[in-house]
């Protein structure tokens, strides 16, 4: 199995995105999975063009020379695609959605009726590929990340793939102050872990390993308290 993931934090394998999607994609390698991993911060990709050309002059390909050209052929041989983002305004980083916008290639330009509804056919050979998402925020509450979740999950159907999941982890910023801390929070990561080995053996995430990932940490009120306390420092 391939695993692609896009990391689109900008700060890499350093910020709070990373803290689930090191031990998610960890449980994949030691599943057996071969795993990429790509950040954004170290891509040049410029936004799509909407000039089409990828679909009539040159199937598959953009006219664009830039890093896209060596990240599609990856995600056109992946069984699973990642996508790790901060919630960034209710939804992705922007140079993640870039490489979203980008994926047109993926598709053919001709219409079909799929699950009674329109959509592009995909390239490439990959059957039953899957895409699972991992998101950070610092809000308290999971609803948070409704709007994302639901925009993923229209990607998914977009690109013939099955939703295989969100690893969201709400109140973000605590969870690594609570680890530099020793604070009994290793379960977390533990969970994300086991959420990939999960992906590759059985092919989907238990909804309980899921909900261990989002655990609360600490009540709303502290959480609040504190993380204004620390505003009001760096103020």
């Amino acid at each position: 199995m391939k695993v692609i993931a896009i990391n689109g934090s900008p700060h890499g394998d350093k910020g709070n995105t990373w803290l689930i999607l090191g031990p998610f994609l960890e449980g994949m390698r030691a599943a057996g999975a071969e795993v990429k991993v790509f950040e954004t911060k170290s891509l040049t990709i410029r936004p799509c063009q909407g000039e089409y050309s990828c679909w009539f002059r040159t199937p598959g390909r953009c006219f664009q020379d830039d890093d896209m050209q060596t990240l599609l052929p990856e995600l056109l041989t992946a069984n699973v695609l990642v996508l790790a983002t901060p919630l960034y305004v209710d939804g992705m980083a922007g140079p993640l959605k870039m490489v979203v916008d980008r994926m047109i290639p993926m598709g053919e330009p001709r219409i079909v009726s799929r699950e009674d509804h329109c959509r592009h056919p995909g390239r490439g050979d990959v059957e039953d590929r899957k895409i699972a998402m991992v998101s950070n925020c610092g809000f308290w509450e999971l609803d948070n990340f409704d709007a994302l979740v639901a925009h993923v999950k229209a990607i998914a159907k977009n690109l013939d793939a099955t939703f295989a999941g969100a690893l969201l982890r709400p109140h973000g910023p605590a969870l690594k102050a609570m680890l530099d801390q020793h604070m009994p929070v290793a379960d977390v990561l533990d969970a994300a872990r086991d959420a990939g080995r999960q992906l590759v053996e059985t092919g989907s995430i238990a909804p309980e390993t899921l909900s261990a990932v989002s655990r609360p940490l600490l009540p709303r009120d502290m959480y609040v308290a504190i993380a204004n306390e620390h505003m009001a420092r760096r103020g």
